[in-house]
């Protein structure tokens, strides 16, 4: 089980590094923090967030197979590290990308990344629910299918001109994009 550090915590750690008394090992050992990178992370949100960026989410952000499909084509795309990536779309936490990444590659591509958080709601009419008709489950197949031809179609498009898709889509990143405007 993962450990969860307080807001104050992770503050005061990031504060130390940056007056430059301790690095991140010896800050890590001073508080007993085992992983290292967790503190890199920690300090690259809060330099790229501020306060906001090490606050502990209830994970209420939602995102969009599309958006994260988009995410891990930059990712792959440009070569960027799961944390520079968050970063570059203005994910506070870089894990957030790291699990899309491994719901992709383990959990079977679409399906993966379209599987909802948590455990599923209690239902009285369970037996309805389960039981789909085989039409319904060639309409389910047929749907992903579409998806999936549709993200490819995409793929190729931006493979072929990487500039002339971003520029066309660039819109869809403004809002989601927290680049400082010169």
């Amino acid at each position: 089980m993962t450990r969860k550090y307080s807001e104050d915590l992770k503050k005061m750690v990031v504060k130390e590094y940056q007056e430059g008394k301790l690095g991140i090992r010896p800050l890590a050992n001073k508080y007993g923090i085992k992983s290292k990178s967790l503190i890199h992370r920690w300090i690259k949100s809060y330099e790229k967030f501020g306060e906001k960026g090490l606050v502990n989410r209830k994970n209420t952000e939602t995102y969009t197979v599309q958006f994260k499909l988009d995410v891990l084509s930059f990712m792959k795309r440009t070569g960027s590290s799961a944390m520079e990536t968050a970063l570059h779309f203005g994910i506070t936490n870089s894990t957030t990308v790291s699990r899309w990444m491994r719901a992709v590659t383990v959990g079977g591509g679409l399906e993966g990344l379209n599987k909802l958080k948590g455990r599923p709601p209690m239902s009285k009419n369970k037996k309805k629910q389960e039981e789909m008709t085989n039409e319904q489950r060639l309409e389910r197949e047929n749907e992903l299918l579409r998806l999936e031809v549709e993200y490819l179609k995409k793929l190729r498009a931006f493979q072929m001109d990487p500039e002339g898709y971003l520029e066309k889509h660039k819109q869809r990143y403004h809002s989601n994009s927290k680049k400082p405007s010169n």
